[in-house]
């Protein structure tokens, strides 16, 4: 699962509330094995990218991610992304199964 936030008007405020309260609520979704954040700025080939944070979670596949989101510990992450990211629009979220190439 990759979740991209796009920058916020206050950064400081969006990464405390991801940091505190979102990444320890994540941690007890039931089924995810690894969660990687990015770390300092995002760039592009051409420059800048309007992206804040971008944020991977690892499940065993697809079913396991549609099932832990299912869950009361993943509905309670879900509304709390809402908090501190409210704008549907600029959030993206991708779901899908991996392989090592």
């Amino acid at each position: 699962m990759l979740v991209i936030y796009p920058t916020p008007k206050d950064p400081e405020a969006f990464d405390r509330h991801y940091f505190d309260v979102h990444v320890p609520l994540a941690w007890k979704i039931p089924g995810l094995r690894r969660y990687e954040v990015s770390d300092g700025r995002i760039a592009t080939p051409v420059g800048a990218s309007g992206v804040h944070r971008i944020g991977t979670l690892h499940f065993d596949d697809l079913t396991a991610i549609e099932k832990a989101f299912a869950s009361p510990e993943g509905r309670a992450a879900g509304a709390d992304r809402r908090l501190f990211a409210p704008d549907d629009s600029g959030v993206q979220m991708f779901l899908f199964a991996s392989r090592d190439v």
